[in-house]
């Protein structure tokens, strides 16, 4: 592309932006709130997934004994368990040791536990994490099998529930940023198509003295990558702005809330945001003067 033509192109969108100023700052203000809620949904998705991925590391088995085995069969089970491929950790946890903790986890009602006497109800067991979140489930069907072993769980019906709902958050999140991105897309496609349609003569006459089509597209082009560019810079400045002041509030309020840290995460995500809106810009530009132009 000659020096000469790409400022005439320059030249030409500029003219259409301002030719239509009205409308273009309404067309950058409406793709700036589309693509900022498309920027909040991929930082709840991503921050979903880090949820989920999160539970997944803390998942545990506890392995809980039978009362009638001796010691030597405790530390036979454990010895196995060791042996075991896939396994983090394996922890012996005593039933005295057991019922300490329960006691220090009740705090001030701890005085429930004197109605018990010297009764110790709790049994001995191992906490077992494994390496892949995903072995859990296998490891646990496993180790139900052990002679000596009274049951193994990890929580299933919780854990299972929660990833059940992280994982519908996630198509939901998906689904609606497909919806956002087929929106900006309608946006920006209409916004160059009545430019097009208001310089249709214009075209017609460009045209019939010899001009290509691909010529007469790249000022349009131009100004759909303008208004997407700058409404997808608009979004990437409140976007991190919102996701300062709700990280603040949900470390303030949860401080175990596996919360993807500010930088350089959300840095990111207004990096895909402006792209995604300088792509979307031109798309909707070449969309809508197929029917100006032959393909």
């Amino acid at each position: 592309m000659k020096l000469n033509t790409f400022e005439y192109f320059l030249h030409e969108t500029y003219l259409s932006l301002k030719r239509n100023s009205w409308m273009t700052v309404a067309a950058i203000g409406t793709v700036a709130v589309a693509l900022f809620v498309f920027g909040m949904f991929l930082v709840i998705v991503m921050n979903t997934n880090r949820m989920a991925d999160s539970l997944e590391s803390q998942v545990e088995i506890s392995v809980y004994l039978k009362d009638d085995i001796s010691q030597s069969k405790i530390d036979e089970i454990g010895d196995k368990l060791r042996e075991m491929q896939g396994l983090e950790s394996v922890e012996y946890v005593s039933k005295e040791k057991a019922i300490e903790d329960f006691r220090e986890r009740l705090g001030e009602q701890s005085y429930i536990l004197t109605a018990l006497g010297s009764d110790n109800p709790l049994p001995n067991a191992y906490k077992v994490k494994a390496r892949v979140p995903s072995l859990v489930a296998t490891a646990a069907k496993v180790i139900r099998q052990f002679d000596g072993v009274e049951e193994a769980r990890y929580g299933q019906d919780v854990i299972q529930h929660l990833f059940d709902i992280t994982r519908i958050a996630r198509i939901i999140g998906v689904s609606i940023m497909a919806v956002l991105v087929c929106a900006t897309l309608f946006i920006i496609y209409n916004t160059i198509r009545l430019t097009v349609f208001a310089r249709r003569r214009e075209v017609a006459i460009m045209k019939y003295v010899g001009a290509t089509d691909w010529f007469i597209r790249w000022p349009f082009i131009m100004e759909g990558i303008v208004l997407g560019a700058v409404g997808g810079l608009i979004a990437a400045v409140f976007l991190r702005l919102a996701y300062r002041f709700v990280a603040k509030s949900i470390t303030d309020a949860l401080t175990f809330f596996p919360l993807i840290p500010e930088s350089p995460f959300i840095y990111t995500i207004g990096f895909v945001v402006i792209v995604s809106g300088i792509c979307m810009g031109a798309l909707g530009s070449t969309l809508s003067l197929k029917r100006f132009l032959k393909a």
